[in-house]
């Protein structure tokens, strides 16, 4: 098959597996990975090279924060923690000015343990433009208008552990879908999105020993397949499936070792996975029922890179990895063979995204590789902002009318046209 007919053929298997979008207003990234959950914008004008003489505005915030920045319209919603979690905050940024538009305090109480690369407030918030819902595990989970009204608050439970969370909220139809896994008592929820009312719960332990909780901090995302909608979630021992309505397991297949928490990544009509832990990339077809790892998972090649936190990225048969080491490998994502393996300078923890063929990775100093996705590394460009020694990039990069916003623990940055 030619290559052009080739890519327009992944393009649209690509797009059968999505959900289908939601009315969104031109300038929109109202979730995690953006409005099509895979790290994708249609934008065409985005930065390329760039350096601190192209920064529009940049916003010292309040607190510690490591929320990626969700984008509807001119607002930017983003959480923190002051006092060391004893506070958890949502607050509101202008998108033109970098002025903060509003900020709510959502909890008070004892702070938890979480890991040191963690804090207190990772997940990102969620928008569909009349609400905005914040999650922060022990610190509950919060729901405010655009405009900073509170609507409802509901308490999910101690998240027992010493790691903290990271999973964000994700709004479906008329529900709020929120992943709440810990060491003790994980389940995965849906809310009723006017009033945070139950709407199914449903327990995670392992298939292994349904004693044990399910240990993670994946995002769930919702796909279409063999003619039904799936919230597919990642986990300590594989990735499962999950009907929207009534929250019953569909479908499960086997991971290769633990933790979980990179989100999953469609890939054509495949869900791309890495694990975690060091642990085989494999790719799984959605649409199953039950135990679907003798059937339904397409391919797994071995991946021995160390720890993985960042979320594949996939740009036509191509398929990056990044581990939080700075090791970046290639795969084919048709049948996950490896083209390259090459090491990027600095850590690695936010997910990449894509636009017009190439991939932003940026490290937690502040660096964006641009990378043009091939059979050999094409690094494009290597942009650098000055920031100052306290200040780490664990966020993800999130685009919107041209312009690229970023967000370290304590400053968001924008870099493009004025």
């Amino acid at each position: 098959m030619p290559a052009a007919a080739w890519l327009s053929s992944l393009v649209l298997s690509f797009a059968a597996v999505l959900p289908d979008a939601p009315s969104l207003p031109a300038h929109a990234w109202p979730r995690w990975r953006g409005p099509a959950e895979n790290g994708h914008t249609t934008e065409t004008t985005l930065p390329v090279k760039w350096s601190d003489a192209e920064l529009a505005w940049k916003t010292p915030l309040p607190g510690n924060g490591q929320s990626s920045p969700i984008i509807w319209g001119d607002r930017i919603f983003l959480t923190t923690a002051l006092d060391k979690g004893r506070e958890r905050v949502v607050f509101c940024v202008d998108r033109k000015s970098g002025k903060i538009l509003w900020q709510q305090s959502a909890w008070k109480g004892e702070p938890e343990k979480v890991h040191i690369m963690n804090g207190w407030a990772s997940p990102s918030c969620a928008t569909d433009g009349q609400i905005v819902v914040a999650f922060f595990g022990l610190g509950g989970i919060h729901a405010y208008t655009v405009d900073g009204a509170p609507l409802w608050s509901r308490d999910l439970g101690k998240f027992e552990s010493p790691w903290g969370v990271s999973a964000c909220p994700v709004i479906v139809d008329d529900k709020v879908i929120q992943n709440c896994d810990a060491d003790v008592g994980g389940y995965i929820t849906a809310l009723d999105k006017q009033t945070g009312k139950d709407v199914w719960k449903t327990e995670r332990t392992l298939k292994s020993d349904p004693e044990q909780s399910m240990r993670g901090w994946s995002t769930p995302i919702v796909v279409n397949a063999a003619g039904r909608r799936e919230v597919v979630l990642n986990g300590h021992d594989g990735v499962r499936a999950y009907d929207p309505a009534t929250g019953k397991e569909l479908w499960y297949c086997k991971g290769f070792n633990g933790r979980g928490e990179p989100t999953v990544t469609p890939a054509g009509d495949l869900l791309t996975v890495v694990n975690g832990l060091s642990g085989d990339f494999y790719a799984v077809k959605p649409g199953g029922s039950g135990d679907v790892t003798a059937t339904h998972m397409a391919w797994h090649t071995p991946r021995k890179d160390g720890r993985d936190c960042p979320s594949p990225i996939v740009i036509g048969k191509y398929a990056l990895v990044v581990s939080m080491s700075g090791i970046t490998t290639c795969y084919d994502a048709v049948d996950g063979h490896m083209y390259w393996k090459e090491r990027l300078t600095g850590k690695f923890s936010g997910s990449p995204i894509a636009a017009n063929g190439l991939a932003y990775l940026l490290n937690e100093d502040g660096v964006t590789y641009v990378v043009r996705p091939g059979e050999t590394l094409d690094i494009v460009a290597e942009n650098a902002l000055t920031a100052s020694d306290e200040e780490i990039f664990r966020a993800s990069t999130t685009p919107c009318d041209g312009q690229l916003f970023l967000r370290s623990t304590t400053t968001l940055y924008c870099v493009g046209k004025k």
